[in-house]
């Protein structure tokens, strides 16, 4: 079996989830006024399921999904508080753009993406969980 390309170590993941605390305790000292929320989660079934129905819409759209972007976001402030940080997941194409076209992998702009999996565990939600 080949090496997947960006594939980490356990150690890697550590590495990056310690530079990011910093980030994270910004925010939630600053803005959040509480832990914030680290991670999001997905079902296997669910991250299948969403990569076929993205790749048939995308199809339908006039595009050939090449693979997906993640993006960190967060969910509005309301008068309950301040919304947690969240992730969600866009079908990307190089195909579909017409003359535009550069090559590169962009999001399909009018596609569904994928977020509303479960919340970490804040504060407790370093890696790894």
């Amino acid at each position: 079996m080949s090496r997947i390309k960006g594939l980490i170590t356990p150690a890697e993941a550590k590495k990056l989830n310690d530079a990011y605390t910093e980030r994270c305790q910004l925010i939630s000292k600053t803005i959040t006024n509480k832990p914030d929320n680290r991670s999001s989660w997905f079902s296997l079934s669910d991250l299948r399921d969403f990569l076929d129905t993205a790749e048939a819409e995308a199809k339908d759209l006039g595009y050939e999904m090449d693979g997906v972007r993640i993006y960190c976001g967060a969910y509005p402030t309301t008068k309950a508080g301040v919304g947690y940080s969240t992730s969600f997941i866009v079908p990307t194409s190089t195909v579909g753009f017409g003359e535009c076209g550069d090559g590169e992998s962009h999001d399909i702009p009018v596609a569904s993406g994928l977020n509303k999996g479960n919340l970490g565990i804040p504060p407790r939600a370093n890696y790894p969980q």
